[in-house]
């Protein structure tokens, strides 16, 4: 069953096309990565998901238009954005009560299981608590909702890689059971890689890569080379090449692996390097065409 089917999914803002015709389909169970440069189309896409923006095409999340059937939706969904939303002045205790209050699927002794973990006092009030506190606390309220979707925007943005590294160990440690489905938006390309089932990367309001990591790890692949093997490596047409201490670097999308390890060390590329790669192809399209 598919947790988000979007078709044709399209939002303009004036002039300004957002989204641009999105087909996108995940399916439940799986962590989705969706990757964009800035004004993408991601927070478009994910405000269309939650029911936040009106927009044209057809999409259904958990079954439901999230537009037209939002309250009932909200019950099965949640969201982490990188904008922190608690009061100041709200102690940690009065957050749990507070959800436990308004949230049928809140479950209270796995949010105080959670929270004990950290080194979050009940009686802080949020202005107290560093900008990870809140994150820890946010995500300890969010794992204790039986949610069959969970939404991140950007959900460690100036976070210190010790709190980021918690906060996605938790998130899949203790909340990910494969029946719940993640779609995480996130610009941190390489702290994601290895919690993801699938990877999306979006620019100009267009999907440009749809894939699962399966997938990603048999299609694509890196060589490095010496300079003796430099010319036949590019022949091969790699669609980036890099040099690190004099070392040439070149990305290839399905090339024969046995003909590259013939000319140097293979791997399996990180999505960061991909993203750099196809990012760039689609601004030299994009100058192209203006040319």
């Amino acid at each position: 069953m598919a947790s988000i089917e979007a078709r044709g999914l399209a939002k303009s803002y004036g002039r300004t096309v957002a989204l641009a015709g999105v087909d996108l389909t995940v399916q439940e169970g799986r962590i989705l990565g969706l990757i964009g440069p800035n004004g993408a189309g991601k927070s478009t896409t994910l405000q269309a998901v939650l029911g936040l923006i009106p927009y044209q095409g057809q999409l259904k999340v958990l079954g439901r238009d999230p537009w037209a059937h939002r309250d009932a939706l909200m019950t099965e969904v949640c969201f982490i954005a990188d904008v922190a939303v608690l009061p100041r002045w709200l102690k940690v205790a009065d957050a749990v009560d507070y959800v436990a209050g308004v949230h049928p699927r809140f479950d209270r002794a796995k949010a105080e299981a959670f929270l004990a973990k950290t080194t979050i006092k009940r009686t802080s009030r949020v202005g107290q608590l560093s900008k990870g506190m809140v994150a820890q606390l946010h995500l300890a309220l969010v794992m204790a909702i039986d949610a069959k979707l969970l939404v991140l925007d950007e959900p460690t943005l100036g976070l210190d890689i010790l709190y980021r590294k918690s906060f996605y160990d938790s998130l899949l440690n203790d909340y990910f059971d494969h029946s719940r489905t993640i779609v995480v938006s996130t610009h941190q390309v390489e702290e994601i890689q290895h919690i993801l089932t699938d990877v999306v990367f979006i620019d100009k309001g267009r999907i440009v890569l749809d894939c699962s990591m399966e997938a990603f790890e048999g299609r694509y692949a890196e060589v490095m080379v010496g300079s003796d093997n430099i010319e036949a490596a590019r022949a091969l047409k790699p669609i980036l090449e890099r040099q690190i201490f004099g070392r040439h670097i070149l990305l290839f999308d399905g090339a024969d692996r046995g003909r590259l390890a013939a000319l140097g060390e293979v791997r399996t590329p990180g999505l960061a390097d991909l993203f750099v790669a196809m990012m760039g192809e689609a601004a030299d399209a994009r100058t192209g065409a203006a040319a």
